[in-house]
């Protein structure tokens, strides 16, 4: 398992991930967690139940680096 600076954790293996979980934090500044899955080709996006996620530069860095790689799986 590897460890971004922003706190994102990455699981599995380049070409194989099929987890991401990045932190954020909600709007009253709580640290939550986005996470990013493949399922059966298709990408899931989940959010912290019922509410809203606050990413900084960094975290949003990581999630579109999350959803692409996702996407690129999701493909194959």
């Amino acid at each position: 398992m590897e460890t971004g600076d922003t706190g994102s954790t990455w699981r599995g293996t380049t070409g194989q991930r099929r987890t991401w979980q990045i932190s954020c934090g909600d709007v009253v500044d709580r640290d939550r967690q986005l996470t990013v899955k493949v399922v059966q080709g298709q990408v899931v996006l989940v959010g912290p139940p019922g509410e809203t996620a606050v990413l900084s530069h960094d975290q949003l860095v990581q999630l579109r680096a999350a959803l692409r790689e996702a996407a690129d799986q999701a493909e194959r």
